[in-house]
């Protein structure tokens, strides 16, 4: 729990609150969370949490954008880095790697959510996979001259390998280095879309 401190700007105080939210969401789901532990963690009234957020899945749905805006810029940002389609792959694979990875837990949000029932969260989760697939398969058409369908197929298993693998990971890492993982899934997948011919 946070000390309670004197007036913050509203960005700010609203910035405090997403990152309280987030340590408990993690941890707990949405369901087990409560507004009242989020306000505690924040260090500030219910009251002061409710003027910046109505309730707690427009809290929850406010990281979840977010959560979700960060992998698919990562991925982006992988396809730009490099002409090295190889480079691209292994630079895509570590983008989920080191998300899955990093100390926030924002992933849980993306990839584990208690919450795939409601329309709006679902929407959200599948928004990763559609708009980081959408990404790769323009590479890869630009790349083989495979049909759009072809491409966007192999770009949907290209991020379900990276996600998924990635997560195993975390949960049992065994004498694995996140650098060791990610080179060994880079590999396999670069062994399958490098086959592809170049157009």
């Amino acid at each position: 729990m946070r000390p309670r401190g004197g007036r913050l700007p509203r960005h700010a105080r609203r910035a405090q609150l997403l990152d309280s939210a987030l340590e408990v969401f993690a941890a707990q789901g949405y369901h087990a969370a409560a507004m009242d532990d989020i306000a505690a963690r924040a260090g500030v009234s219910k009251p002061v949490l409710y003027q910046h957020f109505p309730g707690k899945l427009e809290l929850y749905l406010a990281l979840l954008e977010s959560a979700c805006d960060a992998i698919i810029e990562r991925t982006r940002e992988a396809l730009r880095s490099t002409q090295d389609n190889k480079l691209r792959v292994a630079g895509t694979m570590a983008a989920f790697y080191d998300y899955v990875a990093a100390d926030t837990g924002a992933f849980r949000l993306v990839f584990e959510s208690d919450l795939t029932s409601e329309p709006a969260v679902r929407e959200q989760v599948e928004r990763v996979t559609t708009e980081c697939a959408a990404a790769i398969t323009e590479v890869i058409a630009e790349d083989t001259g495979l049909p759009a369908e072809a491409a966007h197929l192999l770009a949907v298993g290209l991020v379900g390998m990276g996600q998924v693998s990635a997560r195993y990971w975390l949960n049992d890492p065994g004498s694995l280095s996140r650098e060791q993982a990610t080179a060994l899934v880079s590999g396999l997948a670069w062994r399958g879309i490098g086959g592809y011919p170049l157009h």
